[in-house]
């Protein structure tokens, strides 16, 4: 009996360690399993990415975000900022937290590049005027001619890309213009057209194509020949470079490309591209 009650004692305590150690196992397993759930939690953390974009890029670009962007990296959240491009500049400027810059012209980064705000940008998209009037065009308008004499034009205002473009084309075509408002963004200048607040207003073909059949469009003699160039750049100021040149490959890639046609964009002229 003895030596029964002696085995059964080594039994026990051996079934004691056992269970020790695999409790400790476990809890070594448990401690590892919350670790990796803790690592994957932290590198499935959005990426947050501020774009700064002229206004009329404010259908292209969304979706150029939530579909050619996320295709590459769906880890990326961008949020837009659509203004006038001056307007971009100026916040930039005030140390706004912009990581990419999209301008509606050559001439409002260039600014941005002669204050050190912008690294290296590159042409993606190019645009240029048209007239647009209120369905069934109430006010008769023909175009930048007497027919506006005592009507209600609205433009973009000069230092905004869409009011410079304004001031080249008149000078084309030798007409003064007297716009009864001035925009700072060409978005503006559509939705008072649009509501019929205005009787004509000058904007990118883009934002006609945009309004669909809230508006007409009247031809104006010329307009090709004044051609705004939309350069992207990353930020100085950045600090995420690589989901900001992540942004700018999607609006340059083939797709992307082909969301900017969608909208009524075209490509860079051959002068932008070099």
């Amino acid at each position: 009996m003895k030596h029964y009650k002696g085995i059964v004692a080594v039994a026990a305590a051996s079934l004691l360690a056992l269970t020790a150690c695999s409790g400790g196992n476990s809890a070594s397993a448990d401690k590892s399993a919350s670790a990796s759930a803790s690592a994957s939690t932290e590198a499935a953390a959005p990426v947050e990415l501020n774009v700064f974009a002229a206004a009329s890029l404010n259908k292209a670009f969304p979706e150029i975000a939530d579909t050619v962007l996320k295709e590459s990296d769906p880890n990326i959240k961008v949020t837009f900022n659509f203004q006038g491009s001056s307007t971009l500049v100026d916040q930039i400027k005030e140390g706004a937290p912009a990581d990419v810059f999209a301008s509606a012209d050559q001439k409002n980064m260039t600014k941005a590049s002669d204050a050190k705000l912008v690294d290296s940008p590159k042409p993606f998209a190019s645009n240029v005027l048209t007239l647009i009037v209120p369905k069934g065009n109430p006010a008769k308008i023909t175009g930048l001619d007497s027919s506006l004499d005592g009507k209600k034009l609205v433009v973009c205002a000069q230092g905004v890309p869409c009011g410079n473009a304004t001031k080249q084309l008149a000078d084309k075509l030798g007409v003064t213009l007297n716009p009864v408002s001035e925009e700072q963004k060409v978005t503006d200048v559509r939705a008072k057209v649009e509501s019929g607040e205005a009787d004509a207003g000058l904007v990118y073909a883009t934002d006609a194509k945009a309004a669909g059949d809230k508006v007409e469009v009247v031809e104006i003699a010329r307009a090709n020949e004044v051609v705004n160039s939309y350069p992207i750049a990353l930020t100085v100021s950045t600090k995420n470079k690589e989901a900001g040149q992540k942004f700018i490959d999607a609006v340059l890639s083939e797709k992307g490309q082909a969301v900017l046609k969608k909208y009524g964009f075209s490509a860079p002229t051959s002068a932008d591209k070099g």
